[in-house]
């Protein structure tokens, strides 16, 4: 069983940093891209960046693009989420997830997702 473990979420202030990591247990065809989504209350899910391995390519999506920065580590089979210039309105529960694909921008059922972590909540105070 796949296993996708997200940490590194908390409070911040306005205009401050954090950094997220995220493990995944096993590396396969199927967890050949991977990807940071967020979640508010009351609001759906969506989509921040992601990547495959081993890929230049990164995506970003239009609300953290210039502040948020993807990167990954192929030998720990960790990818981190490094985030700045923080505003309250990036307060979510933010979720890694892997998957053999990553259907963005068109979007699409979990966005080719497979296997998701648990979240860890980004806290954002004015």
């Amino acid at each position: 069983q796949v296993q996708v473990v997200e940490s590194g979420g908390g409070l911040v202030q306005a205009g401050g940093s954090l950094r997220l990591s995220c493990t995944v247990s096993t590396r396969t065809l199927f967890t050949n891209h991977m990807g940071w989504f967020r979640q508010a209350p009351g609001k759906e899910r969506e989509f921040v960046a992601g990547s495959q391995w081993s890929d230049i390519n990164t995506y970003y999506g239009e609300s953290v693009k210039g502040r948020f920065t993807f990167s990954s580590d192929n030998v720990k089979n960790t990818v981190h989420l490094q985030l700045a210039s923080l505003k309250p309105e990036d307060t979510a529960v933010y979720y890694c997830a892997s998957g053999p694909r990553l259907t963005y921008p068109q979007g699409g059922p979990n966005y080719g997702m497979i296997y998701w972590g648990k979240g860890t909540l980004v806290t954002v105070s004015s």
